[in-house]
C-alpha cells in the first residue's frame, strides 16, 4: 500500500504556516520532460510546464525577487540527474529545488529499482546538505492514466514507496500525484497520455503551491474536470496510443536510441521569473527569451 499519507502526518504541523512567510531567492528545477514542460506549449513557441508555473506563483506571492533555472532534460534518467544536473544545480546555490525523476527508468528494459532509488536519494542528500529546501512528487497512477499499461502499476507503487521513504530520510517534501482520482481525468493529459496537458501542468503547479502553503492556494486542484470516458472509448484510445506511441518507443529501446540526443536544459542559468522584452517593460512569459 502506498504510504504517502503516513509521510504527510510526520511533517511539522506548522510547516506550511512558516512556508507562507518564506521568501526564496534561487529556485532550481531538476528532472525530465515533465519538469521541462513537454506538451505545455511546443518547441517552436517554447514549452512552459508546471515548474515554470510554480516559479511564477512564487514570484507573485512570497518571493518577488526570485530567480529561476530549469535544468530538466526530456528522456533523462535518475543517473543523468545526479551526474549532470546535480553539479550544475549545486553551482547555482539554490535555496529551493525540485527533483522529479525516475519514470523513464521505470519504463526501460534495463530498469533497476535499487539503482534508480540510490541515484535519486543521492541527489536529495546533496541538495539538502546545503540547507536547500527540496520538494518532489510521487508518480501518477499509470493504470488510471492509461489502463492498457496497468501491468506496470505494482512496479510503480514500489518505486513511489521507496522514493517517498528516501524523501522522508532527508526531509524532502512530497506532493502526492498517485492517490488522487484526478489522474484518470483525460483533460489532465496530452495526446501522448504520459505528459501533462496545459491543464495538467497547471494542476500540478497548483498542488505544489498548496504543498508550499503559498497564499491563495487550496485543495481544489484535485477536483475532476470531466466525466469519466466509457469503456469503448478507453479501448479505442488505448489501441491508438499503443500504435502511435508505445511501438515507436519500444523500437527506440531495442535500437538503443533515446530522446535525449543533443538535448540541453532550456533555462540553465538563474534568471528573473519575469523578464523584460523591451524598453516599455512588457513582461515575457517565464522561459521565453528576451528579444
Amino acid at each position: 500500500m502506498f504510504r504517502y499519507e503516513k509521510f504527510l502526518r510526520r511533517l511539522p504541523v506548522d510547516g506550511y504556516v512558516r512556508a507562507m512567510a518564506t521568501a526564496y531567492q534561487r529556485l532550481v528545477a531538476l528532472g525530465d520532460s515533465q519538469t521541462e514542460g513537454l506538451n505545455d506549449g511546443d518547441d517552436a513557441s517554447g514549452v512552459r510546464g508546471w515548474a515554470d508555473r510554480f516559479a511564477e506563483r512564487l514570484a507573485a506571492t512570497t518571493s518577488p525577487d526570485l530567480t529561476y533555472a530549469n535544468l530538466a532534460v526530456r528522456g533523462c534518467r535518475a543517473r543523468h540527474v545526479r551526474e549532470q544536473q546535480l553539479p550544475a544545480a549545486l553551482a547555482l546555490k539554490p535555496d529551493l529545488a525540485s527533483v522529479v525523476v525516475g519514470m523513464n527508468d521505470l519504463l526501460r528494459h534495463d530498469y533497476d529499482l535499487e539503482e534508480t532509488v540510490a541515484q535519486v536519494e543521492e541527489t536529495f542528500a546533496a541538495l539538502r546538505a546545503t540547507g536547500c529546501r527540496v520538494v518532489t512528487t510521487s508518480f501518477p497512477d499509470v493504470s488510471l492514466m492509461l489502463p492498457v499499461m496497468g501491468w506496470l502499476r505494482p512496479r510503480e507503487v514500489e518505486l513511489n514507496n521507496r522514493l517517498t521513504e528516501a524523501a522522508e530520510r532527508h526531509g524532502v517534501e512530497v506532493l502526492d500525484l498517485f492517490n488522487i482520482g484526478l489522474t484518470s481525468d483525460p483533460a489532465m493529459w496530452s495526446h501522448d497520455r504520459i505528459h501533462g496537458s496545459t491543464l495538467g501542468h497547471q494542476r500540478i503547479a497548483a498542488g505544489m503551491c498548496e504543498l508550499m502553503g503559498l497564499p491563495g492556494s487550496d485543495h481544489r486542484w484535485v477536483e475532476p474536470t470531466a466525466t469519466a470516458p466509457g469503456l469503448l472509448h478507453v479501448v479505442r484510445r488505448d489501441a491508438w496510443w499503443l500504435a502511435t506511441f508505445m511501438v515507436p518507443f519500444l523500437t527506440r529501446q531495442l535500437r538503443g536510441r533515446g530522446p535525449m540526443a543533443d538535448r540541453t536544459a532550456k533555462r540553465p542559468q538563474l534568471l528573473p521569473v519575469i523578464e523584460r522584452r523591451d524598453d516599455d517593460g512588457r513582461p515575457t512569459r517565464t522561459g521565453e527569451a528576451a528579444v
